[in-house]
């Protein structure tokens, strides 16, 4: 039995490593992708701890180098859902009632083997299945997950001390309990952190969870579940099903026992999953609490008095750092005609200097994007572009798929503020400019905040600091995470928690304290110490 007040060891972040030429760290990974190349495996689903393959299967490739097959996954379907469920609600009995300390032992145990001797290892399986380079799978596969698990504890504990007021006589106490059901975790390919936190922030405080990767992720995710089970999860806390979205999500979502959706993915998807769980309230034991974060149209918008050298880097890195498919990547900008000679010729000397190619060649700033679908759905943008009247491509615009998914790291300048690559999601390597009138600032700012139905990342650029605060104010509701002079990527857990609106979700905000509070339901509790023998009020003393 627990006989002490445990603090959680305040976290920092975990450091970068460069991947430098001679460094450990490079050499290290170098030989665990090759070790990962030489071998095709087989990823079954994993329910109640035990491996389950349904014979429904298909085939894990690398993006930039599709012939190249990295083994198989099976598919789960409904009756493996209900396995998962029924897994799921018998594990909860026991991970619900263990006592938070050691829940916490586990997610640290997590982070410390992510950051030693498994961090080439998942490292490696995101640089081949998802094609990012060094860096942007060690931001994010290594330290970000790292920073979710240990920042994610010690915020539960932090939530748990917070408790209420007890005069004389009355001891007040709140408990902090996980949801009754299960929570459905359904994560999307380009962040395997992302990937790794959804269904581990429920668990840790008591939740259990389905786990559903995006299909071009599992690869990663298979190793994330081995991990988990290293660092002492126990079986069936986190059930692991692959899948189709309807095959799992229907299923899924039919449950009577459905207590929570943690979701990222695109913004039909999600709205899709809400209207069915509304519809079925009347046969659901709870009100699910819904999470998630969606789609994203990222913006720059640039004053006259922006630094050029440094906006060019940001306009560079916002767009095309891995490949464009961040869900905070810069999208559309604005830039003042007194600035954009200037900016563009620098700008464009620039992008032509970015090398694309395989990720094993580190000299390459860019990769492939994700997958076949994802190549067509971008090129479009691409060939519409081409052949409208009122845009241009200043940088980019081929692409091949003979080798793998390569998109050349495209710019549009359009003479539309409406023009359809300023409006809709592209998710690749696009980047749509409107330059506007120096003395049209103001309206240039209204058509930042409305052109768009989302609100996710947004960057401002200026050196006149009251500019500053007019642009910050204007667009106070046109992105949940708001940059000044920087690029509108790279939030870090602890630093910048992250989620937009509007259409872009319920800016829960993943890696802050507000996002564990969602997983938790809360019990007041009333002690009286002296109870009252007698029924009757002062006030009935007299007529």
């Amino acid at each position: 039995m627990s006989n002490a007040h445990f603090r959680v060891p305040e976290p920092i972040n975990e450091p970068v490593k460069t991947y430098a030429p001679g460094s450990p760290e490079k050499d290290k990974l170098k030989k665990k992708i090759a070790a990962l190349k030489s071998e095709k495996i087989e990823i079954p689903l994993i329910i109640g701890g035990e491996e389950v393959k349904t014979g429904n299967t298909a085939e894990i490739v690398i993006p930039h180098n599709h012939k190249h097959v990295l083994g198989i996954y099976h598919k789960a379907g409904k009756k493996e859902v209900e396995m998962a469920i029924d897994a799921a609600l018998e594990a909860r009995k026991q991970w619900a009632e263990m006592p938070w300390e050691h829940r916490v032992s586990i997610f640290l145990k997590m982070a410390d083997l992510l950051a030693g001797p498994w961090r080439s290892i998942i490292n490696g399986a995101t640089m081949l299945g998802q094609s990012k380079v060094a860096h942007q799978a060690e931001i994010d596969s290594a330290c970000e997950l790292i920073d979710f698990w240990r920042f994610n504890s010690y915020y539960m504990a932090q939530l748990m001390a917070d408790q209420p007021y007890s005069p004389q006589g009355i001891w007040n106490r709140v408990e902090y309990r996980p949801l009754e059901g299960f929570v459905f975790a359904v994560t999307p390919f380009n962040f395997t952190s992302i990937a790794g936190n959804l269904p581990t922030a429920p668990a840790l405080v008591g939740n259990v969870a389905l786990w559903k990767p995006a299909s071009s992720a599992v690869y990663s995710a298979y190793y994330l579940m081995k991990l988990f089970g290293e660092a002492g999860l126990p079986k069936g806390v986190i059930n692991f099903v692959p899948g189709s979205g309807g095959q799992v999500g229907n299923p899924v979502m039919a449950s009577p026992y459905l207590a929570g959706v943690h979701f990222t993915g695109s913004t039909a998807v999600f709205q899709g999953m809400w209207k069915t769980i509304s519809e079925n309230l009347k046969t659901s034991k709870y009100y699910p609490r819904i999470v998630g974060e969606t789609g994203g149209k990222d913006f720059i918008f640039a004053h006259n008095s922006a630094d050029i050298d440094a906006l060019v880097v940001a306009a560079l890195r916002g767009a095309f750092e891995y490949q464009g498919q961040k869900c905070s990547a810069a999208s559309r900008m604005y830039i003042p005609k007194s600035r954009w000679d200037e900016f563009k010729s620098k700008y464009v000397e620039e992008v032509g200097k970015v090398k694309m190619g395989d990720v094993e060649d580190f000299t390459n700033f860019m990769s492939a994007v994700i997958d076949k679908a994802a190549f067509e759905s971008i090129t479009e943008y691409i060939d519409y572009a081409k052949k409208a009247k009122d845009a241009e491509i200043i940088t980019g615009g081929n692409y091949d798929d003979s080798e793998g998914y390569f998109i050349e790291p495209t710019t549009i300048v359009t003479t539309n503020p409406k023009f359809k690559t300023m409006e809709e999601e592209i998710f690749g390597p696009v980047l749509t400019i409107y330059v506007y009138e120096d003395d049209q600032f103001d309206e240039a700012l209204e058509l930042c905040d409305t052109t768009s139905p989302y609100a996710l990342t947004g960057a401002i650029w200026a050196q006149d600091r009251q500019v500053l605060i007019k642009m910050a104010n204007y667009l106070r509701n046109a992105a949940g995470n708001f940059y000044i002079n920087d690029k509108p990527t790279a939030a870090v857990v602890g630093q910048q928690p992250f989620g937009g609106g509007r259409a872009s979700g319920t800016n829960d905000k993943a890696g802050s304290a507000m996002n564990i509070l969602r997983w938790m339901t809360a019990r007041t509790m009333k002690e009286t110490f002296v109870p009252p023998k007698d029924w009757r009020y002062p006030f009935m003393g007299e007529k």
